[in-house]
């Protein structure tokens, strides 16, 4: 989750340096879907074939729906419409949204250290940008409108992590992968096809953009997501959830170390919070541990 948060974190930025010049939102997620859903089915034929149960497929297709599809979608025209600073302030009410449907759907308890670990995480985030924001005196240029759909957003994630955390623990990452973005790419291909076909990076060729593109679809898409469901494998939704605390530290310390932004005492501060924030949450009991 570490990795995968460090690649999200750097991919707000690059996708939004590529819309709407380059490619439109909607572009941008067929072809992000597009070829994840290639590349984790060239994937599959280099590992042992595993069946998945029929039953299991209605959680395969949900999972899809939340956590590829509409998730990307709400994402893309929200950050369209919004800025990276607003799209990664509302980025940290993900864990929270973890929290409460891991608590109705998985009895997760929500204990008073994993509350405390959610609140001191989300702390240290918006510590870390706002300060930035005052540091560079730059206003915020989000609308409404785009915060609503980046904070639908971080609703769907949150419960794509809690509804597939089942088949995430019985079945391998590129199983799971292969079918969620096939789903994915069928619900949303039909509608923005003409969005990639007539996309500028094609009709003028330029290598800037094309590196960022390549970023946003093998890393952004591809590698992120196949991390994820490894994870869940191993640590719980709540936890999972909490790692999107670091997606500010790591879009801050890019920043100074291409000379956007200079090393302030708020740093420091904000990243201590955020640890602190995430081994809490790390450290607190699950059900079955309570339980026994």
């Amino acid at each position: 989750m570490l990795f995968s948060s460090i690649i999200f974190a750097l991919n707000v930025p690059i996708t939004k340096s590529l819309i709407p010049l380059w490619v439109t939102p909607l572009g941008v997620t067929a072809m992000r879907l597009s070829f994840a859903s290639l590349m984790f089915w060239v994937a599959s034929l280099f590992m042992t074939q595993e069946k998945v149960d029929l039953k299991d497929f209605p959680t395969l297709f949900f999972g899809s729906f939340l956590g590829m599809g509409f998730n990307q979608v709400l994402f893309i025209i929200g950050l369209s419409l919004t800025s990276p600073v607003d799209a990664t302030i509302i980025a940290t009410l993900s864990p929270m949204m973890v929290m409460i449907i891991s608590a109705v759907i998985l009895k997760e308890p929500i204990t008073l250290r994993k509350a405390m670990g959610v609140f001191i995480g989300a702390a240290g985030a918006l510590l870390i940008v706002l300060t930035e924001i005052s540091d560079t005196g730059v206003a915020r240029q989000g609308s409404w409108l785009g915060n609503l759909l980046i904070f639908c957003s971080a609703t769907c994630y949150a419960a794509y992590l809690v509804t597939t955390k089942r088949i995430s623990q019985k079945y391998k990452p590129v199983t799971l992968m292969k079918w969620m973005f096939l789903f994915a790419m069928f619900m949303v291909l039909p509608f923005t096809y003409n969005e990639v076909l007539n996309a500028k990076m094609f009709a003028t060729p330029d290598l800037s953009a094309s590196f960022r593109l390549g970023y946003v679809l093998a890393l952004g898409t591809f590698l992120a997501y196949f991390l994820i469901p490894v994870a869940l494998k191993r640590i719980r939704p709540t936890t999972v959830g909490s790692y999107n605390y670091l997606q500010p530290l790591v879009a801050s310390l890019a920043a100074i170390s291409v000379g956007q932004d200079i090393l302030t005492w708020e740093k420091p501060a904000a990243a201590l919070l955020v640890f602190s924030g995430v081994y809490l949450v790390t450290t607190s009991k699950a059900r079955v541990d309570s339980e026994g």
